[in-house]
């Protein structure tokens, strides 16, 4: 996922990826905890396109406070 996709989102939205996006990583954990992960690459992926929507999320909403 790319910064500017993830600009183009509204806050509810980026609120949903959030969730979407952690559920996922929980299940690559588990699945690289029982030796069943094959794209190990996905896991770092997602924790960046993790950080990527906290940050935006973080920018926007400082930007509606000001």
């Amino acid at each position: 996922m790319k910064a500017h996709e993830v600009r183009g989102m509204t806050l509810d939205q980026l609120n949903d990826e959030l969730i979407k996006l952690k559920k996922e990583q929980f299940n690559l954990r588990f699945q690289a905890a029982s030796g069943q992960l094959e794209n190990t690459s996905r896991v770092r992926q997602i924790r960046r396109d993790i950080a990527r929507i906290q940050t935006i999320s973080r920018q926007k909403t400082a930007e509606a406070k000001a």
